[in-house]
């Protein structure tokens, strides 16, 4: 929190005579900021005070947590509230920073990005104390957040207007309406997108990024994935799933995440294969084949019938990665084969997940596990519909990669202490609540 000098907050019993104000006062009393405004204060050093630091900080601070689109917005808030003001930490109505103050405090924050994670870092520690649990089941997504420019400009001089740092990137969606007729959806924006690893259960963040719109979501997740194993390591080794949408369907990251880390992968698959290609046959098995999706199917040696497998279970102490287990379907639901005497699956199969890990997932894609486990991806979208609505990233001034990583960063944060407050408050409740709702 950064405490105000010579300033009284109120007690937690008298927050409902603040109204609004609840909310902000939520988030300074359990920001960890003291470090960062000490080397802010530090660099001031016996210069002009006339906009404390504090102040200033907690200032933005209240423009996350009112919603407010523009630093102009914020201005003429702060001028006619003077609960707000005070709260802040400015004296009164003449106290309170013009834009251009808030433009040149804005650039020492640039330079802070660091410990703007820090923040971020020990709050996420935090709650990893608070709740039961905390980063047992992750998911994974990518945000598109547009720049305010409009696109690129060939003239490269900075100017306050252009956005240089940013560039367009395109998302294609892709499935089948019920007819089976295929469907798809391109997506184009020019700015930025924001990489989020979220807790599923509780949908909190535990690690963000942004870049510049065109990046790869696949090649940030191996990134994230290695800094958050060396940030929270405790989290990555407590992890046991990670969800992601068939975006980041990449050999490499179900390998990464099973065989480094013991974390289960549950990615949707896209279809890789040729299009004359429906199944593919299973080594080692004379009848057994299996499709893209990862269903596994034995055929009848006599009348060619294919009869799909059932799911029984993994063994992860056989083979170097672990092995599926399926068993045979007409023993298991009591189904007529003239085969079954000389077939050689009828005591069941072992799949080898080495055999391509993008197919054969610890949590069989056969199972209801997975497709319960799956469903958990939705989490990271509604963090990000939070921070569209009740954070302003749907209608927004940013322009540049440091404002917006700075501005992301602060906006997580605040999202972040809220949970913690609210845990602490004894109103778990409300933890992923940050505005009230009439």
């Amino acid at each position: 929190m950064a405490i105000i000098p010579q300033q009284t907050f109120f007690v937690w019993n008298e927050i409902e005579k603040l109204g609004d104000l609840e909310r902000l006062l939520l988030v300074l009393e359990h920001m960890p900021d003291e470090e960062l405004m000490r080397k802010l204060e530090k660099e001031r050093g016996n210069g002009r005070d006339d906009y404390p630091v504090r102040a200033m900080w907690n200032s933005i601070l209240a423009g996350v947590v009112f919603e407010h689109e523009s630093t102009e917005s914020l201005i003429r808030e702060l001028s006619r509230n003077g609960q707000l003001r005070f709260m802040c930490g400015f004296k009164s109505n003449k106290d309170v920073p013009q834009s251009y103050v808030y433009s040149r405090f804005f650039k020492k924050l640039f330079k802070e990005e660091k410990m703007i994670n820090e923040i971020f870092n020990k709050l996420v520690d935090e709650l990893e104390i608070l709740l039961p649990e905390f980063g047992k089941d992750l998911a994974i997504d990518g945000k598109a957040i547009s720049s305010l420019a409009r696109g690129e400009n060939k003239k490269k001089k900075e100017d306050g207007r252009r956005d240089l740092d940013a560039n367009w990137g395109v998302k294609t969606y892709k499935g089948k309406n019920k007819d089976g007729t295929a469907w798809s959806k391109v997506v184009k924006w020019f700015g930025y997108k924001l990489h989020l690893i979220v807790d599923s259960n509780y949908e909190l963040p535990v690690a963000f990024d942004v870049t510049k719109a065109s990046s790869s979501e696949v090649k940030k997740a191996h990134t994230m994935i290695d800094d958050l194993s060396e940030t929270h390591p405790e989290i990555v080794e407590t992890t046991e799933i990670l969800t992601a949408d068939k975006g980041y369907d990449d050999i490499k990251l179900h390998g990464k995440l099973w065989n480094e880390h013991d974390i289960k992968p549950v990615i949707g698959i896209r279809d890789m294969w040729r299009d004359d290609e429906d199944t593919r046959l299973l080594l080692e098995y004379e009848n057994v084949i299996y499709n893209y999706k990862g269903d596994v199917f034995c055929v009848c040696m006599e009348t060619g019938t294919e009869r799909e497998m059932c799911v029984g279970g993994f063994e992860k102490d056989r083979k170097e990665h672990g092995t599926l287990k399926k068993l045979c379907p007409a023993k298991q639901y009591g189904i007529g084969c003239k085969y079954m005497d000389k077939c050689q699956v009828k005591q069941g199969i072992r799949i080898d997940i080495s055999e391509n890990q993008r197919v054969f997932c610890p949590i069989d894609r056969a199972s209801y596990k997975w497709d319960r486990e799956y469903k958990k991806r939705t989490s990271v979208e509604r963090v990000n519909g939070r921070l569209d609505e009740s954070f302003g990233f749907e209608k927004h001034y940013i322009r540049g990669m440091k404002k917006m990583k700075i501005k992301c960063g602060i906006a997580l944060c605040v999202m972040l202490a809220t949970a913690v407050g609210r845990i602490k408050e004894n109103q778990p409740e409300k933890m992923r609540s940050l505005f009230k709702r009439a």
